[in-house]
């Protein structure tokens, strides 16, 4: 599916680049605050440090600067996971993938809980693209788990790949979720640890 485009007047895309995540950053703490529909492109521009106009140079709706924090999470994972080696078929080569998709989810928790509690606000075109997202994350751990069952390290049959590649990307943000309660008990490593613990001895032979 094609990427939704939000339209800018500026043409030097690292300026656009620069400007965007700062429009991001300051769009979740409000967020998280107010809420997406309570928070306005006011309050945005100033949180960023611009004022309103210049924001207007860079977005066009307040659903714009939503959808932009959701693709820079996508943009984000990719890159992590892409340094991951796509031969490895092996249960330790799993705990690694899970591990680092979970800290990306530690590194931007703020967005992850914004993204999951306010992109059913973002229009028809830029949701579609968002969820097409969503699915490509799936993706990518079904495949991790499909080369481990064919090599034979994991006891699972073809039809639960995906549900279990699902289960690895929930059980990681639920640590955005609850991590209001999780960091009184666990730090980021021992969440690691025991949740990959407990999915590997459920698919592992």
């Amino acid at each position: 599916m094609p990427k939704h485009e939000v339209k800018s007047t500026v043409k030097d895309e690292d300026l656009i680049q620069k400007r965007r995540e700062q429009i991001s950053r300051g769009a979740v703490k409000l967020f998280i605050a107010k809420g997406f529909h309570r928070t306005t492109t006011r309050e945005i521009a100033k949180e960023a440090g611009f004022s309103i106009g210049t924001l207007y140079e860079y977005i066009r709706t307040k659903e714009d600067v939503l959808y932009l924090v959701c693709d820079h999470i996508y943009h984000e994972v990719k890159v992590r996971l892409s340094e991951l080696d796509t031969n490895d078929n092996t249960v330790e080569g799993l705990r690694v993938a899970i591990a680092k998709y979970y800290e990306v989810i530690d590194h931007m928790s703020d967005e992850f809980l914004v993204m999951y509690q306010e992109s059913k606000s973002l229009p028809g075109e830029a949701l579609r693209y968002v969820l097409t997202k969503e699915l490509e994350m799936v993706e990518l751990f079904e495949t991790i788990v499909r080369r481990c069952m064919e090599a034979g390290n994991l006891r699972i049959r073809p039809n639960e790949v995906a549900l279990a590649a699902h289960h690895i990307l929930v059980q990681g943000q639920m640590w955005s979720f609850r991590r209001w309660a999780l960091r009184k008990s666990y730090s980021l490593e021992q969440y690691i640890q025991i949740q990959t613990d407990q999915i590997i001895q459920g698919l592992a032979k």
